[in-house]
């Protein structure tokens, strides 16, 4: 529903005086009776004026397609300047002997009180109706403004949560494969790699809604996953974690370093026949986070699949978290493997 300004608001009341005691001024030296008389009738049509003006910005509430509301205030402000003069000049002359329409000098003054308002008072009155219509539609483009940014903040938030939820799939599919082969074979390793799987999806699962996490929880899904990987292939893989137990409690994005974690193992360790070793790595420095992952694996170009799949997800999350304040490096190490660099801001971007 349309918000009507109040009647009497201040911001109207206060141009009402300003314009009053402006004229009130420039008559001043010019005029002979009473100046409590002349401030008094200008306050009294230019109250009358207002009061037009509110009138008919609220009655009737339904107007015939042909008129619009605008143009019946600024008739009505005509209307009633002449009126509002003859009640001023009554008013103010009680008590003479003569009525002020047979005094010559006062019949003058009304013709200029009536004459001048209406040179100004529907000027002034389609000043404050563009005013509205300007106020109007900046309110409305700040609605649309608000509206458009929370679609496009739900679009991100969907797209991000997309992405997470494209990051591990294939890990899932291929530990259930393997655990099958397990249970096929015989094997007593079976039990183990499912629970490591179970404990990893407890600590996964919660936080593909997530949009921010801590450090410490990243990493104990990373711990969860290598876990899984090392019962999958214990004597192919060995990992170490090197992180500040201060840094633990730092904002960090999700699965981003599982993703990195996920293909040093995928494409560095897996394709090597005497498999390797990953290195974690993370400081905390002057507000960012750089994080490392190293691997002694067949390096880069020389795993059975490309790694740029998961780092482009990975760099299209970030871009979206961060901005461009997040980069990601792939850098091959000699004389062989490679390191995943990931550095980023403490503080998310503002949506």
């Amino acid at each position: 529903m349309q918000q009507i300004p109040r009647l009497f608001g201040w911001q109207r009341l206060r141009v009402i005086l300003i314009v009053c005691a402006v004229l009130s001024a420039m008559m001043a030296p010019t005029w002979q009776a009473s100046y409590l008389a002349l401030v008094g009738r200008w306050l009294f049509i230019g109250s009358a004026c207002l009061l037009m003006f509110g009138l008919f910005e609220r009655w009737p509430s339904r107007l015939p397609g042909w008129i619009a509301r605008w143009t019946l205030q600024v008739a009505g402000v005509v209307v009633v300047i002449p009126f509002a003069a003859w009640f001023a000049y009554v008013l103010t002359t009680q008590g003479d002997p003569v009525p002020f329409w047979r005094n010559n000098d006062r019949l003058a003054g009304f013709g200029m009180f009536t004459v001048t308002s209406l040179l100004i008072a529907p000027w002034m009155a389609v000043a404050a109706l563009i005013g509205q219509i300007n106020g109007k539609a900046q309110r409305q483009a700040l609605a649309f403004e608000l509206e458009r940014s929370e679609f496009e903040r739900k679009a991100v938030d969907a797209h991000l949560r997309l992405l997470q939820a494209q990051v591990e799939p294939h890990f899932l599919f291929n530990t259930l494969a393997n655990i099958r082969e397990l249970v096929d074979s015989g094997s007593p390793r079976a039990s183990a790699v499912l629970g490591s799987l179970i404990a990893y999806l407890r600590a996964a699962v919660p936080r593909l809604q997530e949009p921010a996490t801590t450090l410490r929880q990243e990493l104990d899904l990373v711990q969860a996953y290598l876990d899984v990987m090392h019962m999958r292939m214990p004597d192919r893989l060995q990992f170490e974690l090197h992180v500040d137990t201060i840094a633990t409690s730092i904002p960090f994005p999700p699965m981003a370093l599982l993703t990195l974690v996920e293909n040093a193992v995928r494409h560095g360790i897996d394709p090597s026949e005497s498999g390797g070793r990953i290195e974690i790595r993370i400081v905390e420095d002057e507000g960012r986070c750089r994080v490392q992952v190293i691997d002694n694996g067949v390096g880069l170009g020389r795993g059975s699949e490309s790694p740029g799949t998961g780092l482009s997800t990975l760099r299209e999350r970030l871009q979206i978290v961060y901005g461009g304040d997040a980069h990601v490096w792939l850098i091959p190490l000699a004389p062989n493997g490679a390191c995943a660099e990931l550095e980023f801001p403490l503080q998310r971007r503002s949506s």
